[in-house]
């Protein structure tokens, strides 16, 4: 197909980006930084969605610059009619002018807005620009969103492709510095959802390369998830079809773990709040098997239809959707609203799911019973919770024994402390505001949930008396308008026990009360390293860093104190450093990437320990005390 210069639409002029470039990418960190690199990615992957891409090469230079570079078509270099400038030009400087407002160019794409290369070009302090087509180099250079000068031949070349490479401004970012396994995992995920694409990443930062190809997409993808858990069927089962110019392709590994893992793609945008694709996915899966499993007489005619929860337990799926006009709703931008994909799924579910399980019906008596196992644990966990309801164990009057409560009842000012230790939780409990501040100290070691079952989950005593303090339920029960407290916080040592501790919490919090999190109602303590005292004078540093950053800067002889747990700080050090709301550091839990976040707990908290052990060895470098 040919992609010239008349192609590009023109819809309004580039204007304040520099001046609110948050508008644009969000933040002027860490993460808009990781907006530029894949708005020009995002380019380079549509090149790819057309039929035209086969590698992608992404260079993160010792300058903090990065080079995109694709073997495309190449950008069009011809003059546009309607502007009277060179298409190079026009793309990097004006906003919403690009090939992908019609279908001339391209049918499907994931950049939507156009918006992409012009402001990472506004943003830039530096850009370079080259185009190889029709046996020409083409070049051009702006600094700040303005050209430096004219489109120029600069050679001659026999390959077709574009080659940008640019320095975000410091002037906007500040320091710069990239997030390289967030990058990473990126865009190994769009070479999954890109069967046989190329992806070439090198840092040469830290003189790190990766190169990325599945030739088998996203049933790779699949396997790759579903690392370290027990398949309950040989291998992913593969569902894929067209109709009215929508692609699906969905790949499904039923398992023996206990939580499900499904993710959605549109385009190769990550829908992360989910749409009509996972809806009608949800549903007609469960209404299939459901039938299925009468029809066959799997399922008894004196059970009840099993819930979706059940069939999805150890579930690993990828759903990838390829719409030529997308409709996404929310505030993100990141669910599908398009209502014929709903009715698409579910017809190919039911089609495809039909013609494999006549062919190969072990495979369906396989997943029906590992369902109706989930389901029988279930019910069993059910019928638990009422009888300990009957008895007041977990009636709302009858808190846990442990949990010392704040006095007032409104949510909204209310937070709660899970501490870690007996003794911890004695200074908490006496340093503490009783006002707004409820202590919940934890005895024992936290269970693993992530190789639990939600059986096990609720016989454990610590994390029953979490579930009853908060008063949301979890999973599917999860109601956050039942949340006691707006804050909670986990306070644990600032030590390798205490990170171990954390990181088993939320693993907890994100496999079974995900909805706190992504409320932004989970907190992460930050309490002190080391207590420094110059006669009556005492101060309190987090780090190692910060500690000898003071000394250098300081002279003069002090006492210096490591505090090796909570439980060796008196109540009033406590409050001072770690609960007053007008001195403590809290960090927020947030979830950028589900996806990422399901690898990362599954890598750390499964049963492979080569798996672990690589990711601890590929990490060491980077973290002290690992917080997700």
């Amino acid at each position: 197909m040919v992609y010239e210069a008349e192609q590009i639409k023109v819809l309004e002029d580039l204007e304040a980006v520099r001046l609110r470039p948050g508008m644009y990418i969000g933040s002027t960190g860490e993460t808009g930084l990781m907006h530029l690199i894949e708005e020009i990615v995002d380019n380079s992957i549509d090149e790819a969605l057309a039929g035209y891409c086969s590698e992608i090469k992404v260079t993160v230079h010792r300058d903090n610059s990065v080079t995109v570079s694709d073997n495309g078509r190449g950008m069009p270099v011809g003059v546009h009619k309607e502007s009277g400038i060179n298409a190079v030009e026009l793309v990097l400087t004006t906003l919403h002018a690009g090939g992908k407002f019609g279908n001339d160019s391209y049918k499907v794409s994931g950049g939507l807005h156009g918006v992409g290369v012009s402001v990472v070009n506004a943003l830039s302090s530096y850009l370079q620009i080259e185009v190889y087509r029709e046996g020409k180099i083409y070049r051009q250079e702006f600094a700040r969103g303005i050209p430096n000068g004219k489109l120029e031949i600069a050679g001659e070349t026999d390959t077709n492709g574009t080659s940008i490479t640019f320095l975000p401004d410091t002037e906007i970012f500040g320091k710069i510095c990239y997030n390289f396994s967030k990058l990473a995992h990126r865009l190994k995920e769009l070479a999954y959802l890109n069967s046989g694409l190329t992806i070439l990443l090198n840092n040469e930062i830290a003189d790190v390369s990766r190169r990325f190809q599945f030739k088998g997409g996203i049933v790779a993808f699949v396997k790759d998830l579903a690392t370290g858990r027990e398949p309950v069927h040989p291998k992913p089962i593969l569902i894929s079809d067209e109709a009215a110019g929508i692609a699906a392709e969905i790949a499904l590994l039923f398992t023996d773990a206990y939580n499900e893992s499904i993710f959605s793609f549109v385009n190769n945008i990550n829908t992360a709040e989910g749409g009509t694709h996972l809806v009608g996915f949800k549903s007609a899966l469960t209404k299939f098997l459901n039938d299925y499993g009468r029809e066959k007489k799997i399922i008894r005619k004196d059970e009840s239809n099993l819930k979706g929860e059940d069939f999805r337990e150890g579930l690993v799926a990828i759903i990838n959707i390829k719409h030529p006009n997308p409709e996404f709703e929310g505030q993100t931008k990141t669910k599908l609203g398009n209502p014929e994909v709903h009715e698409f799924i579910a017809s190919i579910i039911h089609e495809k799911l039909a013609l494999l399980f006549k062919r190969k019906p072990s495979i369906a008596r396989a997943i029906i019973e590992k369902s109706l196992a989930a389901a029988r644990a279930r019910i069993a966990a059910s019928k638990a919770r009422k009888i300990a309801r009957r008895k007041g164990v977990l009636a709302s009057t009858s808190l846990p024994g442990k949990l010392a409560d704040c006095s007032i009842s409104d949510p909204a000012a209310c937070e709660l402390y899970i501490v870690e230790g007996d003794s911890a939780g004695g200074s908490a409990k006496q340093g503490r505001d009783r006002t707004f501040q409820a202590i919940l100290p934890l005895r024992g070691k936290v269970l693993n949930v992530e190789k639990a079952s939600i059986a096990k989950l609720l016989d454990n005593e610590e994390l029953q008396a979490i579930i009853t303090a908060l008063g949301t339920g979890i999973r599917d029960q999860f109601n956050m308008e039942k949340l006691r407290y707006y804050k909670t916080i986990i306070m644990s040592d600032a030590d390798i026990d205490g990170a171990h501790i954390r990181t088993l919490l939320l693993t907890f919090f994100f496999r079974y009360l995900r909805g706190l999190i992504e409320k932004g109602h989970l907190y992460i303590a930050n309490p002190p390293l080391y207590q420094l005292q110059q006669g009556k004078k005492k101060s309190y540093f987090y780090s190692e860093e910060e500690l000898e950053r003071f000394r250098a800067e300081n002279n003069g002889t002090f006492s210096t104190k490591r505090f090796k747990g909570l439980g060796e700080m008196n109540p009033a050090e406590l409050w001072k450093t770690t609960m007053d709301p007008q001195d403590r550091t809290l960090k927020r839990v947030t979830i950028r990437d589900a996806l990422a976040a399901d690898e990362i707990f599954s890598t750390l908290m499964g049963s492979n320990v080569a798996l672990r052990r690589d990711f601890i060895k590929e990490n060491s470098e980077k973290i002290t005390n690992l917080d997700i």
